[in-house]
């Protein structure tokens, strides 16, 4: 007799953490750019549209690259596929601290996403292979926490990098590309001989336990086969289609926060080490409201709710941080709006499990994602370009709360399609 429980908590100590350290190393390597930029700029005279445009370059890259990332994935396994996406990604993100100029930039940062593509939304897949689905949201939560932490950690760390300026005859932009690129190396190696790949070849798991989590997920998926052994058709799924725009409006308000709040904190006429220090309150809140958030939602039979009320409540606090003038209130409903961003996103990613497995999963989860996440390009070319039209360092906010709301509007669309399509489909499974 298989312990649900005492199963369930086995593989979450096996792949959690390990997913999650390395999803803190790409976050971490995510964010060294909006530090880098605080130096960077003057270093390639560069201006700040023009460092954005290079920036979001990685989304680019990244659109590209997704799906076919996560096809290979699916094909090859995760413990190959990821070695080669870490070990990749780091190398280029050294490259980065020997930039010489603006076009060296921009060639890097697309190669950037180029080899990174693949990751975020091969662990989504690789989820749905391990953990039944009442469990997945927890799961996508705990993992983003990591992205907190890395928030959190890598705040502080960009600031104490920045101020090592002139080390070993090595710019602070410079050490802050070297420190976080040298770390996706080595997990890429460690990655390639730790991590499992399909429940049925791990060793941690008896032979009675990989029968009860193969039969449990079987059960789940049935009558979801429609895109199970060939991915492409997956791409061409309205309800994929309709969550890949609905998503957009998330990473595009995520990136656009996380990129410029060192720029906001800055304009308070704060060092870049207390700017740093000041970083890490908005992303323990964010850590706080991934655990919680998710947590909730499981047990909740609509989940709709639970991506909708924290996206209005972030629209709204950064609606606020834009027209209030005090810096103290400003920076807190920034805090509050970095959680309200945050704290959806895992229960959305519960969503299009619903109806995809398979190849399809893999090649659906990647196209939500890389189209979703071109709202990064958008963040990082429009809110500099805002910044520069209007002279203010917060006047970007009213951008990326008007467009968190209309995301937010969106998912009761896509929810609508998604329960309409099963109610259709139920007669059919009797």
């Amino acid at each position: 007799m298989v312990d649900e429980k005492r199963l369930i908590s086995k593989i979450t100590w096996k792949l959690m953490p390990f997913l999650g350290i390395l999803y803190l190393i790409a976050y971490i390597d995510r964010q060294n750019v909006s530090f880098a930029k605080l130096q960077m700029v003057d270093a390639l005279g560069m201006s700040e549209y023009a460092y954005g445009l290079g920036a979001s370059l990685f989304f680019i890259g990244y659109f590209l690259f997704e799906v076919p990332s996560n096809l290979f994935l699916d094909r090859l396994g995760a413990r190959v596929w990821f070695a080669r996406i870490l070990v990749s990604w780091g190398i280029v993100t050294i490259a980065l601290a020997f930039t010489q100029n603006a076009t060296m930039f921009y060639i890097l940062r697309f190669l950037l996403g180029v080899c990174e593509a693949g990751f975020f939304p091969g662990v989504l897949y690789l989820l749905t292979l391990w953990f039944p689905s009442t469990y997945r949201g927890r799961m996508v939560g705990l993992f983003m926490i990591f992205s907190a932490i890395a928030n959190a950690v890598g705040a502080p760390l960009g600031g104490v990098l920045l101020d090592l300026d002139g080390l070993y005859g090595f710019a602070g932009w410079e050490w802050v590309f070297l420190a976080t690129g040298v770390p996706a190396v080595i997990a890429g190696i460690v990655t390639f001989f730790y991590l499992p790949g399909r429940p049925e070849n791990a060793s941690f798991l008896s032979g009675e336990e990989k029968q009860w989590l193969e039969r449990r997920l079987t059960t789940e998926n049935a009558g979801m086969g429609e895109h199970a052994g060939n991915g492409f058709k997956a791409l061409i799924d309205p309800r994929v289609l309709l969550m890949a725009l609905c998503y957009i409006a998330f990473p595009l308000s995520a990136y656009g926060l996380s990129y410029w709040l060192p720029t906001i904190v800055k304009a308070f006429g704060v060092s870049n080490t207390v700017n740093g220090f000041l970083n890490i309150i908005p992303w323990v809140l964010v850590a706080i409201a991934l655990y919680v958030v998710p947590a909730m939602a499981d047990k909740a039979q609509s989940k709709t709710p639970y991506i909708v009320i924290p996206a209005f409540i972030g629209a709204a606090c950064l609606l606020l941080s834009a027209l209030i003038p005090n810096h103290t209130l400003q920076f807190a409903f920034l805090c509050v709006a970095a959680a309200g961003i945050f704290a959806p996103q895992p229960v959305f990613w519960s969503l299009p499990s619903r109806f995809l497995k398979g190849a399809g999963a893999a090649a659906g989860l990647a196209a939500i994602n890389s189209v979703g996440n071109l709202g990064g390009f958008v963040a990082q070319n429009v809110v500099p370009w805002i910044k520069e039209a209007s002279g203010s360092t917060i006047a970007p906010m009213f951008f990326l709360a008007a467009c968190l709301a209309a995301g937010a509007m969106l998912v009761f669309v896509v929810t609508r399609q998604l329960s309409h399509r099963e109610h259709s489909a139920a007669p059919s499974r009797v």
